[in-house]
């Protein structure tokens, strides 16, 4: 189970930047870069957070083989004992018919509980990220005023763009100063949730 990736800069840069429209218009104001995927992959709190995601999802994923061993047991016994069985002689021996539709149902509940533990690690993701973002948006604007800039564009969103514009290692260095770690605690949801969290 892989965390997702969110992406929360585009967000933030639009927040706090004002969009020229006309090429002459641009040419007169001071464009800085940032690169989103590099302020959270080297940032101190968001190699944290993928740390603490990726032992989140290891614990998730040994959960969830526990769970499946008993089920795959099952399904191979019943295998085995049907193999020389024809479908009229299994409708006769109601003891297989019953651990038959068993083993159904527990399989369709574990594939409930591996969406909602899917669920479980975006809704932890995200609540981790809440503070990220908030400390990112003062972070951006403190650059955005210390470098007198008009617009913030990311990285992913240019063809080129050269260092001098590039502001990313600074996010970075006030980024880890502000916010050097938060806590990334596994959200549970409830049993029978396995509808996508919302946003």
């Amino acid at each position: 189970m892989k965390p997702s990736h969110l992406n929360p800069l585009a967000i933030i840069a639009a927040a706090v930047t004002l969009m020229a429209i006309s090429a002459p218009a641009m040419a007169q104001q001071t464009i800085l870069v940032i690169n989103e995927d590099q302020i959270l992959r080297e940032s101190a709190v968001g190699q944290h957070i993928a740390t603490r995601l990726q032992a989140i999802s290891e614990e998730m994923d040994g959960e969830l083989r526990a769970a499946r061993a008993p089920i795959d047991e099952e399904a191979e016994r019943l295998n085995a004992e049907t193999a020389g069985i024809t479908e009229e002689g299994i409708q006769q021996r109601p003891d297989l018919i019953q651990r038959i539709q068993t083993v159904s149902q527990q399989a369709q509940q574990f594939e409930a509980m591996r969406q909602r533990y899917s669920n479980e690690l975006v809704a932890t993701e995200r609540a981790a990220m809440r503070p990220v973002l908030e400390a990112l948006q003062a972070v951006l604007q403190e650059v955005v005023t210390a470098r007198n800039a008009d617009i913030v564009i990311d990285r992913g969103s240019l063809v080129y763009a050269g260092q001098s514009v590039d502001a990313s290692a600074e996010v970075i260095e006030s980024l880890n100063a502000r916010l050097p770690t938060v806590p990334v605690n596994r959200v549970r949801l409830p049993q029978g949730d396995a509808q996508q969290p919302q946003q």
